[in-house]
C-alpha cells in the first residue's frame, strides 16, 4: 500500500525542483521532505529523485509522479462533483500542471483556457519550454499536459493536433538598410545580428538553412522572454522569427518588416496528456483542441 504523504512529498519536489521549495508548499521542513522521500525510497528499491539544481526525477520517480498527480485529479474530480458541504468541499482548488511554449502563452494560450478554469475554479501552473521540449516534461512526470510539436503520442498519452503556428524573419527598417541592402543571402545573413529566446531555440537556425542551405553562426543575442524578444526586432538589436499572431500590428504601422516575404516557417502544434479518462484533464483537453482550432491556423 503506497503512503500519500510520501509519494506528494516526492511529487513536490520533481514539481519545484528543490527540497527547500516543496517543504514550503507542504508547510514542513526541508529536513521532513527529505526524510519522506528517503522512506519511499527505501520502500519502493529504487533512487527515485536525482539531486541537483533542479531536482530531477529518475525513471521510476517519474512513474510515481505521474501515478500521484492522477490521483490528485481524481480526487478533485469527485469533491468538484459532489454535493456542496462543508466536508466535501475542497479546501484548495485542484492545479492542472501543463508545459506549453512562451510564444503560445504570449499569443493564444491564456485566451484559449481562461474562461474553463474561471469556470472550473482550477489553477493553472504553466511550465515555459521550447515546443520541441515539452514533450519531455510530459514523459518524465512533471506535467500533466502539453503543447509540444511531438506528433507521435508519449506512451500512456494521447496526442491530437491543435494547429500551426506561422513565423515570420523580421526586422527593423533601419536594421534592414544596414545589413541587408545587398540582400538575404549567405553572407549577409552571416553578418547580420539575430535574436534567439535560448540554446533551445531552432527557429533562426532553420530558417537560414532554407535561404542559405548551409550552417552559418551570426552574432547572437539571447532574449528568454517573448516580449523581450520582440522588442529586440522593434528596436533594431537584430532579427529574428516572430509569431505571426504576435507582429501583425508592428506589420501594419512599418515598425517591422520581413527580411525574406513568402519565406515563414509553419509550426505544427500538438496536445499531448494521460491517456487515462479523467474528467478535469479531459475536458481541459476538449477546450484547448475547440479553441485553438480557433486562433491557429
Amino acid at each position: 500500500m503506497l503512503d500519500y504523504a510520501l509519494l506528494d512529498a516526492l511529487a513536490a519536489v520533481v514539481r519545484h525542483g528543490s527540497f527547500d521549495r516543496a517543504a514550503s508548499e507542504l508547510n514542513v521542513t526541508p529536513s521532513a521532505v527529505s526524510q519522506r522521500v528517503k522512506l519511499l525510497e527505501e520502500r519502493v528499491g529504487s533512487v527515485l529523485v536525482k539531486r541537483g539544481q533542479p531536482c530531477v526525477a529518475t525513471t521510476a520517480g517519474a512513474l510515481l509522479c505521474r501515478h500521484t498527480e492522477r490521483v490528485q485529479l481524481l480526487e478533485a474530480e469527485l469533491t468538484g462533483h459532489a454535493p456542496a458541504s462543508p466536508g466535501m468541499r475542497m479546501a484548495r482548488w485542484p492545479t492542472l500542471r501543463v508545459a506549453v511554449n512562451d510564444d503560445s502563452v504570449g499569443t493564444w494560450f491564456v485566451d484559449a483556457v481562461a474562461p474553463f478554469c474561471v469556470e472550473r475554479e482550477m489553477l493553472l501552473d504553466l511550465v515555459i519550454d521550447d515546443q520541441d521540449h515539452t514533450a519531455q516534461l510530459i514523459r518524465d512526470g512533471s506535467v500533466q499536459g502539453a503543447v509540444t510539436t511531438q506528433a507521435e503520442p508519449i506512451q500512456g498519452c494521447r496526442s491530437t493536433r491543435l494547429g500551426r503556428m506561422r513565423y515570420r524573419a523580421v526586422c527593423a527598417p533601419a536594421f534592414f538598410a544596414r545589413y541587408f541592402a545587398d540582400g538575404v543571402n549567405r553572407d549577409t545573413l552571416g553578418r547580420a545580428p539575430c535574436v534567439d529566446f535560448n540554446p533551445k531555440d531552432q527557429l533562426q537556425a532553420r530558417f537560414v538553412r532554407r535561404i542559405t542551405r548551409a550552417e552559418l553562426d551570426p552574432p547572437t543575442h539571447w532574449i528568454p522572454h517573448v516580449a523581450g524578444f520582440l522588442r529586440g526586432c522593434v528596436t533594431g538589436l537584430g532579427w529574428g522569427m516572430c509569431p505571426e499572431r504576435m507582429i501583425a500590428p508592428h506589420l501594419a504601422s512599418g515598425e517591422l518588416i520581413e527580411i525574406a516575404p513568402g519565406k515563414h516557417l509553419d509550426v505544427d502544434l500538438y496536445w499531448q496528456s494521460w491517456r487515462l479518462s479523467i474528467g478535469w484533464l479531459d475536458d481541459f483537453g476538449a477546450m484547448v483542441r475547440q479553441r485553438a482550432g480557433e486562433l491557429l491556423g
